[in-house]
């Protein structure tokens, strides 16, 4: 016997029979708990979510998505979604839940002719970089390659090259998608245009992505990118001149600021190991020399502890933080976007980080502008537009007894910081004690996505996500 939640909390149970008959049906597999595979579907990035599920369907293709989404329908089900599994806010995993496991549907097609990739959901930010750079070609996405395409997409998506290119949406050509009601259906620019416009940004509110179809651009093989390490205390004089530096810099040139407690990293004089450091990660795609003279003013200032930029493989530098963001460890973050970084508020932010609550806990704050601000607000569900910096208070730490300090002092920061704040949020930074914040995230699109939910998932199959509620026109009005 099996049971699953349903949407209404109640449990169904299922007899044997049942779930064999489900399994037949699939070119993937069903999973009970005990499986190792069960085990290994419900385990996620971030060890602070730890839930078991009811069953799980391992999907290997679209027509196993079609049969699981059509089974949570006909039995009013709670149905979770796993792609890569890093989301900070872990709904890809719901206590007694029906979990559809995309992680082992990971392909990664590339045209270097016509410049474009077919990518499926389970594909990791690895997969699509080392296809792509096979040709000298990228997509702009995030900073962590162990990053699932899928949810950073659905979010928006933005990292080196953003700045340069857009947003990893802004280069989204069309997605294959299962609605609902089971229905297979492609959306792009002059299909679907309204649920294109949608998962733009929409998360995974509108149905499940079978695969992604992708602009790619002309990037490396080699960047010049690095880092540059100061002591914290010249942070004052430093983020003043980083602002400035920042809003003046070339679409090419991308910086983003790193503040926490050096690690062991081989390049830095040991006696630094585990003090406060500041950390510019910057990198720039394009000519070496042009690069060179971008980057004077930042490398010229302060006194470095160490400056290690220099020519790199694109696919290297992609990888650079992801040891520092290992799978395993407890995570909880809180975000703000900013439209600059005033001296009060890196005031506030540098007494928050002289307190830090753990040596693998950080604040970073993300540049971004560029192309990506050259798109209207209402173009794609992801709203905000403008050049600003992202803050994202990432505490870390290994088990349960720092999750009240790291916890606490995190959330400190942010009501902290808030009155400097644009009131906006990237939804991909967003825990999953955040449900208030999900019409701050979306803005003034928020109306329009309540009207497409309504016309693709009207019984609000799709919940387990940052949730955006299905509304119909007529109720709007009301």
């Amino acid at each position: 016997m099996t049971n699953i939640i349903k949407l209404d909390g109640t449990e169904k149970i299922f007899a044997s029979d049942v779930i064999e008959a489900l399994a037949g049906s699939l070119r993937g597999s069903v999973f009970s708990q005990g499986a190792v595979e069960f085990d290994a579907s419900r385990t996620l990035w971030n060890a602070m979510v730890d839930r078991q599920p009811g069953l799980v369907i391992r999907a290997m293709g679209t027509s196993d998505i079609r049969a699981a989404v059509n089974f949570a329908r006909k039995n009013n089900l709670l149905l979770a979604i796993r792609s890569g599994g890093h989301q900070i806010a872990g709904h890809a995993v719901a206590e007694g839940a029906l979990l559809l496991d995309l992680s082992h549907m990971q392909s990664v097609h590339v045209d270097p002719f016509a410049k474009t990739a077919r990518v499926e959901p389970g594909a990791l930010l690895s997969d699509v970089d080392k296809e792509t750079q096979s040709h000298a070609l990228a997509l702009p996405t995030g900073i962590n390659s162990t990053t699932g395409i899928a949810g950073l997409t659905l979010g928006g998506g933005f990292g080196w090259i953003t700045r340069k290119f857009g947003m990893t949406i802004d280069s989204l050509l069309s997605v294959d998608i299962v609605t609902a009601d089971g229905s297979f259906l492609t959306a792009s620019a002059d299909k679907n245009a309204d649920l294109f416009w949608a998962v733009r940004g929409g998360g995974g509110n509108f149905g499940v992505v079978t695969s992604f179809e992708f602009r790619l651009h002309e990037v490396g093989p080699s960047v010049l990118a690095g880092l540059i390490v100061h002591p914290l205390e010249d942070a004052p004089s430093l983020l003043r001149a980083y602002n400035k530096i920042a809003g003046s810099a070339p679409d090419e040139l991308t910086v983003w600021v790193v503040m926490r407690k050096a690690p062991p990293l081989p390049f830095l004089p040991e006696d630094w190991h585990g003090k406060l450091v500041l950390v510019f990660a910057a990198c720039y795609i394009g000519d070496e020399a042009d690069g060179g003279e971008s980057l004077k003013q930042l490398r010229g200032l302060g006194n470095p502890i160490a400056d290690v930029i220099c020519e790199a493989p694109f696919v290297g530098w992609q990888t650079a933080f992801d040891p520092l963001l290992a799978p395993g460890m407890r995570n909880y973050w809180k975000s703000h976007d900013f439209n600059e970084l005033s001296s009060d508020a890196v005031s506030v932010l540098l007494k928050a980080i002289a307190t830090l609550p753990d040596p693998n806990s950080e604040v970073f704050i993300a540049h971004v502008g560029g192309a990506m601000a050259r798109v209207a607000e209402d173009a794609t569900a992801y709203p905000q537009r403008s050049a600003h910096f992202i803050m994202n208070v990432h505490t870390r730490w290994a088990d349960e007894s720092g999750d009240a300090t790291c916890i606490g002092w995190a959330r400190k920061l942010f009501d902290d910081t808030a009155q400097y704040s644009t009131g906006s949020v990237y939804v991909n930074f967003m825990p999953d004690d955040e449900v208030g914040r999900v019409s701050g995230a979306y803005g003034s699109n928020m109306e329009r996505l309540g009207h497409v939910k309504a016309k693709y998932d009207p019984k609000n199959l799709f919940r387990l996500n940052h949730n955006i509620k299905p509304t119909s026109v007529s109720r709007a009005a009301e």
